[in-house]
């Protein structure tokens, strides 16, 4: 199968059995358990519709935590690649990088570094979204979940 070029316009990621089975099922049952609850209100249906709000919750960490992995693993591949790309005391500069700044740099082509860094530091932009917008040669991960 072949992949669509990763672009700024196409890079966000769908986990298809998270984010169209999984916690679809759990907001039915949480709508379901809610709507027995009204109409018939009682302890089973109460813990019912407590059980079915620790789904969800429990769905919600399950991605979080899974992200907040994937965004130390990114920000140590990304430290190591300044210190192949850039001198020794640059690369040190560049721990200041928040781990949002350095997950967005992550798709700047080697080329593209000097001049997001130099915009960052001087805080032309900050935000991850400014940051991938002003890519020029984008560099895919397919990696992500």
């Amino acid at each position: 199968m072949e992949r669509q070029q990763q672009s700024y316009a196409n890079h966000v990621r769908w986990h298809k059995p998270f984010h169209f089975f999984v916690m679809p099922v759990f907001a039915i049952h949480f709508a379901w358990t809610l709507v027995a609850l009204i109409l018939d209100p009682g302890w089973q249906n109460g813990e019912n519709l407590l059980l079915a709000i620790a789904f969800i919750v429990a769905g919600f960490l399950i991605r979080i935590n899974a992200l907040k992995a994937q965004d130390r693993v990114i920000r140590l591949e990304e430290q190591l690649r300044f210190q192949r790309v850039f001198p020794k005391d640059f690369a040190k500069q560049l721990e200041a990088l928040t781990t949002g700044q350095l997950i967005a740099l992550r798709f700047a082509s080697d080329e593209d570094l000097p001049e997001l860094i130099e915009k960052i530091k001087s805080k032309t932009i900050t935000k991850g979204s400014e940051i991938k917008k002003a890519i020029r040669k984008w560099r895919p991960d397919y990696h992500r979940v």
